[in-house]
């Protein structure tokens, strides 16, 4: 069998209710596209097992593959294994290593295995069956010509990933014939109107690779999707899409390849110059810091910042001239610039930024409405100051959010020798 399609069904009342966020929707998207199946579908069904028949009966009858996370427990809710051998007919028979490994299971942890658990190994007759080392629960594939494939995955993350790792991607790689490679170009400074429609012909044109842009606050993603009969043959066809990009009007706004942010981005380049950035943030509230905080290998970059909300801590802490703010205000370009100095200065930083603005909802004047944000960046060289207007309607975190990613791209954009407007 080719398996081109698949349609992905995760299970559990709780899913509807939002009492847990499924995330395994989106990584078993991203894995099936990896193995060059397309994705057309997702559902999501309780646990009811008329319901969940129509379900995976609806999906086998427009996909080659249905795939399903949860109901794989020992309780008397958890009906998919149950559900899914009625669709194919089958009769449910204990599969002997299945029982062993569950009994071995609770034995290495020296508790008693409850008689519910013999459950977990029952499994559809003929079935191919999926080892779990991190839980109790085997996956199960169920093949049948003119039927299709399900493959019946456990719903903790902790589980399901390392059996679609080890497990799923050898029985799926003998049944496909290509592959998906995904690449995603990460563009600051434009916004996806006006990349759209930069790229509108393209984008319309384009059958393989294909290029699809995702918004972001303050940002944008393109992805550009490459079908192939291998990874070598894939990569090409996005290298060819990328090299095209970065000649075309969009290029100036790519900060980088795959990298997930700006501070991603921004973290390794720092240490490939050995610099070091520190920053002094008001209407951000340590939100720059965060961000940078969250990369890994920022200690060597990173030496620390300062959440400087009040005047006289702008004055004290980062060396902010009382009378720069009195004359202009705290929201100003002097006071962005002597607060970015003066944090790089305590810091022994190379590179100091700053953040000072009205995020709202209150706050704002008619000279200085909400959304006025001054971004200040300090370095050796001297001092400079850029305002942004952001939409006084927006939410506070929004504000705050395009502020803290302004202020980074400002550094990786002087790294990148890239003016700013």
């Amino acid at each position: 069998m080719n398996i081109k399609t698949a349609e992905i069904l995760c299970v559990g009342t709780e899913l509807l209710l939002g009492d847990i966020v499924n995330t395994n929707a989106a990584y078993l998207a991203r894995a099936l596209a990896s193995m060059g199946i397309s994705v057309y579908h997702q559902a999501v069904v309780g646990d009811n097992p008329e319901r969940l028949r129509e379900a995976m009966e609806t999906g086998l009858s427009r996909a080659d593959l249905v795939i399903t996370s949860g109901g794989l427990g020992p309780t008397c809710d958890d009906l998919t294994k149950e559900t899914a051998a009625a669709c194919f007919g089958r009769k449910l028979v204990c599969h002997e290593p299945s029982l062993a490994y569950i009994e071995g299971f609770f034995a290495r942890r020296g508790k008693e295995m409850t008689p519910n658990n013999r459950k977990q190994a029952m499994m559809p007759e003929g079935a191919y069956v999926l080892a779990n080392p991190h839980g109790t629960a085997p996956g199960v594939a169920i093949e049948e010509d003119g039927r299709g494939v399900m493959i019946l995955l456990p719903g903790p993350p902790r589980e399901l990933i390392p059996m679609v790792e080890n497990e799923v991607r050898p029985f799926l790689a003998a049944r496909t014939d290509c592959v998906l490679l995904s690449r995603n170009l990460h563009l600051f400074g434009i916004g996806e109107s006006a990349l759209e429609d930069i790229l509108r012909e393209r984008m319309e044109a384009s059958v393989n690779p294909t290029l699809a842009p995702y918004c972001a606050d303050g940002e944008v993603r393109l992805r550009i999707t490459a079908r192939g009969k291998d990874e070598a043959e894939a990569a090409a066809l996005c290298d060819g899409e990328e090299k095209f990009l970065r000649s075309s009007p969009v290029a100036p706004y790519i900060y980088g390849v795959d990298v997930g942010s700006i501070e991603a981005a921004l973290v390794p380049l720092l240490a490939e110059r050995g610099l070091t950035l520190a920053t002094a943030e008001s209407c951000t509230g340590g939100l720059i810091a965060k961000r940078l905080t969250d990369v890994p290998g920022a200690s060597a970059v990173f030496p620390g910042g300062v959440v400087s909300y009040a005047n006289e801590v702008k004055a004290k802490v980062l060396g902010v001239d009382p009378d720069t703010l009195a004359a202009h205000g705290a929201v100003s370009e002097p006071v962005a610039m002597q607060m970015a100095r003066g944090v790089r200065l305590a810091t022994g930083a190379d590179i100091g930024i700053s953040t000072t603005g009205i995020a709202g909802p209150g706050g704002g004047t008619p000279e200085k409405p909400v959304g006025t944000v001054w971004l200040g960046i300090s370095t050796p060289e001297g001092e400079r100051a850029r305002l942004l207007s952001l939409d006084p309607r927006a939410d506070r975190k929004y504000i705050r959010t395009c502020a803290a990613s302004h202020a980074l791209y400002g550094v990786l954009a002087l790294l990148q020798g890239i003016e700013l407007s």
